[in-house]
């Protein structure tokens, strides 16, 4: 699966609170993902490139470009909120475990078909989220996956597992994904790793 899929990355600018120059609340992510702290956008003309989000209290912060599009800020907004819950759980999963994953989305989205005799992670792929070699029955994951939401983990890993079943990517290997319900939201956030990591200074999610 290539890392490129159709907004991860670190480092950033720390600003000063008082050049930001708009404060507001953010669309409410609810209705996507469970329930969680009151979301603000701060939007900074001092800011160019990065984007960032922190904790406070019991809201969470995303700082932002003045210039930037009611639509990229509702991408950045859920990508963010995905970044900070992924580095607080910092739950790494083993072979092992992406072994046992791998079984229980085969027999929920796929009916079992897809069997494979391998599952782990690699340090070699950074290009591709993931791959599978059929005649083998392995499928192998980045090592850049670690540390993200687990459905977004979970959706590469069944993308790979559509692989055992049909090769390339044309409408047969799609309707293998459709009933996993969170297929769109993984590959925006998958999106927006890639956009990010394209940035200058990459954006990081940091705690005040």
């Amino acid at each position: 699966m290539p890392a490129d899929p159709s907004p991860r990355g670190s480092g950033e600018t720390p600003l000063r609170r008082a050049a930001d120059t708009s404060r507001r609340a953010a669309p409410s992510p609810e209705a996507r993902r469970p329930a969680t702290s009151a979301v603000e956008v701060r939007r900074s003309s001092r800011r160019r490139r990065t984007v960032s989000a922190y904790r406070e209290g019991d809201r969470t912060v995303v700082l932002i470009p003045a210039r930037m599009s009611e639509a990229e800020e509702r991408r950045w907004v859920v990508v963010m909120l995905d970044k900070l819950a992924a580095q607080e759980s910092k739950r790494i999963l083993g072979d092992g475990e992406l072994a046992d994953r791998a079984e229980r989305l085969s027999g929920q989205f796929l009916e079992g078909r897809a069997r494979p005799a391998s599952v782990r992670w690699v340090t070699n792929q950074n290009t591709r989220w993931g791959s599978c070699t059929p005649a083998e029955g392995s499928i192998r994951l980045s090592h850049r996956l670690q540390g993200m939401p687990e459905y977004v983990i979970d959706y590469v890993l069944l993308h790979e597992l559509a692989h055992l079943l049909v090769p390339g990517h044309g409408p047969r290997f799609w309707e293998l994904l459709e009933s996993y319900p969170r297929t769109e939201r993984a590959r925006g956030y998958l999106e927006g790793v890639v956009a990010a990591d394209r940035l200058p200074h990459l954006p990081a999610a940091r705690r005040e």
